[in-house]
This record gives structure tokens, C-alpha cells and sequence, in this order.
């Protein structure tokens, strides 16, 4: 039976990648134009729509998404999303169902260029690149990134494991990122999300890809980042992520 998957995995990778390659090299231009002709919110409305485009291309691969939510997401306050980091598919549907919430990305430097779309979207977007070989420049740039989240009553999105897991069992979290985050969002929530069998796409590498994953993001209850000291928040934020992931 899986070396059946795999055989069908072959064509279906390869129509994936392309509508995923056309979505990223279609929008770049289109996102240069929002943005220079219209500005912050047209850029932002063609980035939703490009991850839509990304997310059903999931489809393409017999891919199912469900979002499990059963909380009240907090209105015109800041907010921080928390999560856990499986693959590259664990982006689109953040910024595509998450939209209304302005979602915006601590990302390492190097995905700042090279990558249409993507890497057109972290420059001008909002989102923030860090050098994670230097401390004193990563430090600077998530302070300014926290004052600019909180100061819109964006949404910051971070994956304290720092790379992906490749079997999906969570890493450890780094309390660093977080930790500035929370000092200058003070009047943020901060919403645990865990993301499961988005590691299985890459079973098999990155070409074939895995096909009929069920990819499921489930979001927890807000927590005021005031509520509690940072040390209470993070073990309760890492204990809940984990919690909810399936080994």
C-alpha cells in the first residue's frame, strides 16, 4: 500500500509544484503593484489571496485542512500566535485563515530573497528578518517588530522551535523571541496553535511528497500576556502546544 502512495505521489507532486511555482511567480508582480499603487491593505489582500491559492494546492496532493477552533478570538487588541513548525504547508493556511488578524512572521534572513512572492511579502509586509547568527541584530529588529505589532494591533506570528520538526514531534521551545514578544506587546493574547501531520508531506522528501494528509490546526483559548508572569506563560504555552500534538 505505500509504495502504491508513493507511485501516485510522483504525478501529483508534479502538478503540485507547478500551480504552487505559477501561485508564487503570478503574485509577485501583483503584490508589487497593490502595494505601490494602493499600499498597505490592497498588498495585504493580494498576499490572502495568494495563500489561498497556496493552501488548495494542498488539495492537489488529496490533502484534507481542518481549523478546530472553539474560542473567541480577541478583537482590536495585538495578538501573538504561537505554534509549533512542521513544513512549509503550515504557512498558507495561518495567513489565509487568520487574515483578519493582519498576520505577520519572525523569519531567518535568508528567506528575505530569492523566493517570489515569499520573499517580496516578509520585506514589505510587515513581517520581520532576523539574523540568527547574530544576537544583537535579532534582538533589535523583534523589539521594533513588537512595537510595530502592537502599535496596529497586528498579530505576530512565531514558531519557538526555530526549525521545523521532520517527524512531528515538537522540539524544544527557545523562550527568546517570545520573551521580547511579550515585554513590548504588553497589551497582547497570546493563542497557542498545534499543527499535526503537516510533517508528512515530506515523508518521503521533497519530491515525492506525501499525499492525503489530513493537516489539522488546532487553536487554543487566548491568554492575556498580563495575566501571568513570562516564566508561567511560557511552560503553560509549550505545555499546551505539545499537549495537542499527536505522536
Amino acid at each position: 500500500m505505500e509504495i502504491l502512495k508513493k507511485l501516485i505521489a510522483v504525478p501529483l507532486s508534479i502538478i503540485y509544484y507547478l500551480f504552487f511555482g505559477l501561485s508564487l511567480l503570478i503574485f509577485h508582480p501583483i503584490q508589487w503593484l497593490a502595494l505601490k499603487l494602493g499600499g498597505y491593505n490592497p498588498h495585504r489582500k493580494t498576499v490572502a489571496l495568494l495563500n489561498l491559492c497556496l493552501t488548495r494546492c494542498i488539495h492537489i496532493l488529496g490533502g484534507k485542512i481542518t481549523i478546530n477552533n472553539t474560542y473567541k478570538i480577541p478583537d482590536n487588541v495585538p495578538l501573538i500566535f504561537v505554534s509549533n513548525h512542521q513544513s512549509m504547508n503550515d504557512i498558507p493556511p495561518i495567513i489565509w485563515f487568520l487574515r483578519k488578524y493582519h498576520p505577520k512572521f519572525i523569519s531567518k534572513k535568508e528567506l528575505g530573497s530569492g523566493i517570489p512572492s515569499v520573499s517580496y511579502n516578509l520585506r514589505h509586509g510587515g513581517s520581520v528578518l532576523i539574523d540568527r547568527k547574530n544576537a544583537k541584530q535579532s534582538l533589535t529588529a523583534i523589539i521594533n517588530f513588537a512595537k510595530y505589532v502592537e502599535e496596529n494591533n497586528y498579530s505576530a506570528v512565531i514558531f519557538p522551535e526555530g526549525t521545523r520538526s521532520r517527524n512531528g514531534a515538537p522540539k524544544r521551545f527557545s523562550e527568546n523571541g517570545l520573551k521580547m514578544l511579550v515585554k513590548y506587546m504588553p497589551s497582547a493574547y497570546l493563542i497557542p496553535i498545534s499543527i499535526n501531520n503537516s510533517w508528512k508531506f515530506l515523508k518521503y522528501g521533497k519530491f515525492p511528497l506525501g499525499v492525503g494528509v489530513h493537516l489539522k490546526f488546532d487553536i487554543h483559548e487566548p491568554i492575556e500576556v498580563k495575566s501571568m508572569s513570562f516564566s508561567d506563560l511560557f511552560i503553560k504555552t509549550e505545555k499546551t502546544i505539545k499537549n495537542g500534538v499527536a505522536l
